[in-house]
């Protein structure tokens, strides 16, 4: 095998690795920037690309499509920067199943309502203002609302196991008052229209969901 030449680097591929991670979070920067100040509609690839201080041609090879730019946004912002890793394995999910007081549960699960919430709450009213007028985002909402639904069921399942679900309320109901305080339309409407603080917010959820959904012998 042939030695380096004397003088000359090697390829320093992670160096290359980091500029390419930089750069990405640049351009998703700038999307939600640009997305949650225009809308969907008025945001152009060349203006992302303007914003983020980067060549068009490099958000396109990065994303394709203005679709797949909002798709990869959501996904980055939702699992916190960890992509690769699902919703149903990050930690701050898996807390709230392996809590095993049935309060305690709903009140971390409240928790995380809010500090998702915060991450995601301008994007999410980005992709639920275009969904009716783009195909493409419009399946990016469904598949949103569908997947939002299948992790409160997993919550409302873990806490039928435990018995503590009150009386009359079985596992689809449970799963419908869950969604149903998660969905994005709640948060915006006491938040972002009517002021409510974030902390006001999750307390709020996590007395609603414990009313509706424990048993009284499961609440402290």
């Amino acid at each position: 095998m042939a030695e380096p030449v004397k003088g000359t680097r090697r390829y320093d591929s992670s160096r290359r690795r980091a500029q390419a991670a930089a750069t990405r979070e640049d351009i998703l920067g700038a999307a939600q920037r640009l997305f949650e100040q225009r809308g969907y509609a008025a945001t152009t690839m060349d203006a992302i690309a303007a914003e983020a201080g980067v060549a068009l041609k490099t958000v396109y090879v990065g994303f394709e499509t203005k679709s797949g730019l909002l798709r990869a946004l959501w996904n980055h912002l939702l699992r916190a920067g960890r992509d690769e890793v699902p919703v149903a394995e990050q930690p701050w999910y898996r807390e709230v199943l392996a809590e095993p007081d049935p309060e305690r549960q709903l009140r971390l699960h409240a928790r995380n309502v809010r500090v998702v919430k915060l991450r995601i709450g301008g994007v999410l009213e980005v992709i639920r203002a275009a969904a009716p007028t783009d195909p493409e985002i419009g399946a990016l909402w469904r598949r949103i609302q569908s997947d939002f639904h299948a992790n409160q069921r997993v919550i409302a399942e873990s806490l039928d196991a435990k018995h503590a679900l009150r009386a009359g309320v079985d596992v689809d109901a449970a799963t419908d008052i869950l969604w149903t305080l998660n969905i994005s339309n709640v948060w915006h409407l006491l938040v972002a229209e009517r002021g409510w603080t974030p902390e006001r917010f999750e307390a709020w959820i996590g007395d609603v969901a414990c009313s509706q959904l424990l048993a009284r012998e499961s609440r402290r």
